[in-house]
């Protein structure tokens, strides 16, 4: 008995989760030296590659085969007289160059994030963040904001990384009965220019912390929208929402514990009409807890990154709106494992 189960199963499965670490940063190191947005501008040598990135010649070879490998690189010949050039994906969401870029997160991912994850049994055993702010009791992003170098890393990666999901949202969401949405914690304001292009009837306010604001006008300054699209900047808990038809919060309440995720909902039940929409957008778990991988582990990451942020799934968001006083909910499914949870006054 013993010996038929172990003919029938395989170790690949942990071998390949426990040693995942080794594609991850090779991926993430890809798009820290701007390797994709180099294959973007033509098919390169193994040793043009090296040369335009500084790289030893060592392992140059393994280094690019690997990324063949997995999925991010194409290749043609082998070795010396091997040429590389991106796939699709890479060089839709990996080259700097195009609006598409998701690499931001990445690049959060690798800078930030990944030696943070190195303490996940140490959140676990603590319930404590383990980012900048382990030694201190600043809130988390109290300490973001007072960098703008890191400040604006960060409003860049969740922007690039949200982006498609605010698009399908602008897509897909009946806009028809309404004219006004406030995009609460609303960083680059990417999701105002997203509804703005797509429906020239909506007055969007983009809504964040001074600092974020800054940035935020920056960017329509450059992209000639402010006709349509307010900055606001102000303290979400503090201050009360704007009076808007649809009120919006992407990747805004697993931020923050039960209580916080509570009030938000509540504060956006008070500030719209009849008929208004609350619109939060995340990576929601599914309600038997067993599907939504990235899901799952974006709430680890809060764990890592908050005092007691955690992601949720649809059933919880229903109770908590209709707690709140929502008479009315639906998910409308976004891009990968995010989802919009719709909540109707």
């Amino acid at each position: 008995m013993d010996t038929k189960i172990k003919t029938e199963i395989s170790p690949s499965k942990i071998i390949e989760t426990g040693m995942g670490f080794w594609a991850s940063k090779t991926l993430l190191t890809a798009v820290n030296l701007g390797l994709f947005t180099l294959l973007a501008k033509g098919t390169l040598s193994a040793e043009e590659i090296k040369e335009h990135l500084e790289l030893n010649e060592r392992s140059i070879y393994d280094y690019l085969d690997a990324l063949v490998a997995l999925g991010f690189l194409k290749r043609k010949g082998l070795l010396e007289t091997a040429t590389y050039t991106n796939t699709a994906e890479t060089d839709f969401y990996l080259d700097k160059n195009k609006a598409t870029y998701i690499g931001g997160m990445l690049e959060m991912g690798n800078n930030r994030l990944y030696p943070f994850w190195n303490n996940l049994e140490d959140a676990l055993k603590t319930g404590l963040p383990q980012n900048e702010v382990k030694n201190s009791n600043m809130p988390l992003f109290e300490v973001l904001y007072s960098n703008e170098q890191r400040l604006r890393q960060f409003i860049s990666a969740m922007g690039g990384f949200q982006m498609a999901n605010f698009t399908a949202f602008a897509k897909n969401f009946d806009f028809s009965d309404h004219k006004t949405l406030c995009d609460i914690g609303g960083a680059g304001c990417e999701l105002s220019i997203q509804v703005s292009t797509l429906h020239p009837h909506m007055k969007c306010i983009s809504f964040d912390l001074p600092k974020v604001s800054e940035i935020a006008k920056e960017k329509l300054e450059e992209m000639d929208f402010s006709p349509r699209i307010n900055i606001v900047s102000g303290n979400f808990f503090n201050e009360d929402f704007p009076s808007v038809d649809i009120i919006t919060m992407g990747n805004i309440l697993h931020d923050w514990g039960t209580r916080d995720k509570k009030l938000l909902i509540s504060k956006a039940y008070q500030a719209l009409p009849k008929g208004g929409a609350l619109v939060v957008l995340e990576n929601l778990i599914d309600d038997d807890r067993n599907e939504n991988v990235f899901g799952l582990l974006m709430s680890l990451n809060m764990l890592i990154e908050t005092y007691e942020g955690y992601d949720y799934t649809a059933s919880k968001f229903n109770r908590w709106a209709h707690e709140a006083g929502f008479v009315r909910t639906e998910v409308m499914p976004l891009i990968g494992p995010t989802s919009a949870a719709i909540a109707y006054k």
